[in-house]
């Protein structure tokens, strides 16, 4: 059963800048609670502001995904076990399957499509191919987001102390000696 009613779609937003009737077209409402649940949010992503109208419920990771084609961020388990979706949200990590997108407004996210820059690849990309710290790739970029973030916090000291911070993401095939020494070898290179 749909629980949306496009019959009542055209509405402005509060809080929304001005925009003709036709921007909102086909924008559904929700029969459960009978009013529009989209708001308007601004987020910088990758070093670009996004301006996106998104739904009060949507994930972080599906607006990445779904909306903005950012889809190197992967959906695992989509319930925050295993890592694969991390992200940086103002220079932390989370796990945007959990993140509702609506509620940070305003935030600076990186996504493992923003950490090259100038065609280079970031060090620790580099350190993972080095270190083959993947097999499948399928929690790759997770791994490689969540690392980025270990050594800016500086919890990269030592192989347990890395092993320890980077336990909320899962390798299934069990690359996680690589993954270690990519990271331990970006830190001790800065």
């Amino acid at each position: 059963m749909d629980d949306t009613d496009s019959s009542n779609a055209t509405q402005t937003l509060p809080g929304s800048p001005k925009s003709s009737p036709e921007a909102f077209q086909n924008i559904p409402i929700s029969k459960t609670t009978g009013v529009n649940s989209l708001v308007l949010i601004r987020l910088e992503i990758n070093g670009e502001m996004k301006e996106l109208i998104v739904d009060t419920r949507q994930s972080l990771l599906d607006v990445l995904r779904e909306k903005l084609g950012l889809t190197g961020t992967k959906k695992g388990c989509n319930q925050g076990a295993c890592g694969a979706c991390t992200v940086l949200l103002n220079e932390r990590r989370v796990v945007s399957c959990l993140t509702l997108a609506s509620m940070h407004n305003g935030a600076v996210i990186t996504t493992i499509e923003g950490l090259e820059k100038d065609g280079q690849l970031h060090p620790l990309q580099t350190a993972f191919i080095e270190h083959e710290g993947f097999q499948c790739g399928y929690c790759t970029a997770g791994q490689i987001m969540s690392g980025v973030a270990c050594i800016a916090e500086g919890h990269a000291g030592s192989r347990e102390e890395i092993q320890f911070w980077m336990s909320g993401n899962i390798c299934r095939c069990g690359a996680y000696p690589g993954i270690v020494d990519a990271i331990a070898e970006t830190a001790g290179r800065g």
